[in-house]
């Protein structure tokens, strides 16, 4: 009777059929983001447009592409950013662009369904040099686990201006350091799987984009108005790769607005939520870009313009208290992405 029971209970789950959730329309709010600043270079404006969710996660977020994007000035000058069409969904602006302190800067968007978005105005705070950039080790348990999480911690000490209230930004630029691959443990792929050693090569130079931007460091001089202070102002996370020898990275400090710093604390603050009952609910946070169509429509994201400075900065292992054992690649460090056998023209630690 047991088998026989089986056997029906068998038969009648091979009839079931799959149960398909109806996930209704929800809106795909367009989202703007970057900045430009008074240091001279190709700024990037990024737009995407976030997709629903449905059975199947996929193309969450799309690049808006063949956009023409523009910034004004409150004197009149109007420059046009190009499309990378490497990187579609990013607009850079010229080379040379740079934004002057004390003008004001509005980013103007023409999708090409005939849309059009603007940003409220930005006006550039001066920059603030930073005195000092340090660095320190930084160990973070993991509930268990027997090995904690580690990474570099960047504290900067600044002179904060008397005569206003200040509001920085923090941010890494693109990186580069000294990679070690095991080449003399590679192995030929599936199915035949057998030793394969290589005799080259070991150590190469790896670029990779700005890592720890992930977290926001913000600041406001509410308590050290005209005072020096030292302030953490960013975070590498240590992936066993990084610190195997030198690091290289520049660390910008941006003098923001304070409709910018609101933004970003708040983003912060929603980023920053562990998910227990004293958390505030999450609320969407909106910008200071808005549609000339629809002003009641949703549109993420915010266009800053500041006064930026930045220091490049070499890490080296001899002067971490701790770092991650060393992750094993076994094969030519060439074929990693970003990788060089040679380094970059300006390395210089």
């Amino acid at each position: 009777m047991r088998k026989i029971f089986l056997f029906a209970l068998i038969a009648l789950s091979g009839c079931i059929d799959p149960f398909v959730v109806e996930v209704p329309e929800g809106p795909q709010y367009l989202t703007i983001e970057g900045y430009v600043t008074t240091i001279e270079r190709a700024h990037q404006i990024r737009i995407t447009r976030g997709d629903t969710y449905g059975s199947v996660f996929e193309g969450l977020i799309r690049p808006v592409r063949e956009a023409t994007v523009v910034i004004r000035d409150n004197l009149g000058n109007v420059t046009f950013l190009q499309e990378d069409l490497d990187n579609r969904g990013s607009y850079l602006t010229p080379s040379n662009f740079k934004a002057e302190v004390g003008n004001s800067y509005t980013l103007q968007i023409q999708l090409n369904d005939g849309k059009v978005y603007t940003s409220l105005p930005e006006k550039v705070a001066a920059p603030t040099q930073m005195e000092n950039v340090s660095y320190q080790s930084v160990e973070i348990p993991v509930e268990g686990e027997v090995n904690p999480e580690s990474g570099v911690q960047f504290i900067v000490d600044i002179n904060d201006p008397v005569e206003e209230n200040n509001f920085y930004f923090w941010r890494n630029s693109e990186a580069t350091y000294v990679l070690f691959t095991r080449p003399d443990l590679y192995f030929t792929p599936p199915p035949g799987r057998a030793p394969a050693p290589k005799d080259c090569c070991f150590v190469c130079w790896r670029d990779e984009s700005a890592p720890g931007n992930q977290s926001i460091f913000i600041a406001n001089d509410d308590n050290f108005n005209g005072l020096s202070t030292t302030i953490p102002a960013g975070f590498i996370p240590d992936n066993g790769l990084r610190f195997a020898d030198t690091y290289r990275v520049d660390l910008s400090q941006i003098s923001i607005s304070q409709e910018a710093y609101r933004f970003l604390r708040l983003v912060k603050q929603q980023a920053e939520i562990s998910g227990s009952v004293f958390d505030p609910p999450p609320a969407r946070i909106t910008g200071n870009m808005i549609s000339l169509d629809d002003p009641d429509e949703v549109v993420l994201g915010y266009f800053m313009a500041g006064g930026e400075t930045k220091q490049e900065i070499y890490i080296k292992n001899t002067e971490l208290d701790f770092v991650q054992p060393i992750a094993i690649i076994p094969d030519d460090c060439r074929v990693v992405e970003g990788a060089n056998e040679e380094p970059p023209l300006d390395w210089n630690p």
